[in-house]
């Protein structure tokens, strides 16, 4: 018996330091870093997504078909489909009928890199 509690007090250390090890801080969400906002206003006024969408602080981005995209980045959800982060909103953008069938929101061919900087700049209005 006196050999197994010596042992104790290192098997305790040995499990303690590899618990230790183990522990590592939860990745950035996906917005963290990804994209550029200026390039995606911009973009948002070459794809014409104003004429549709009241975008603010984008020129001529005063359409009132679409609901406004005022305050954006504070929102709960894409679409009234997804949970709003930036992957979900790429994606929405990027293929806005595979969300949400028969939307009234057209593919316009945004592709990926154009899509992540437009979700970019939409996340930074809150």
């Amino acid at each position: 018996m006196r050999r197994n509690r010596s042992l104790w007090p290192a098997a305790l250390a040995l499990v303690c330091v590899a618990t230790a090890c183990t522990r590592v801080s939860p990745p950035p969400p996906p917005e963290a870093g990804s994209g550029y906002p200026a390039r995606g206003a911009q973009l948002i006024e070459q794809y014409g997504c104003g004429s549709c969408h009241t975008v603010p602080g984008v020129d001529r981005a005063d359409g009132l078909v679409g609901p406004p995209l005022t305050r954006f980045g504070a929102r709960s959800y894409v679409a009234g489909e997804l949970p709003n982060n930036a992957e979900n909103l790429r994606h929405w953008i990027e293929d806005p009928q595979s969300v949400e069938p028969g939307t009234a929101m057209p593919d316009l061919g945004v592709g990926p890199i154009d899509a992540q900087d437009i979700a970019a700049y939409l996340l930074t209005l809150d």
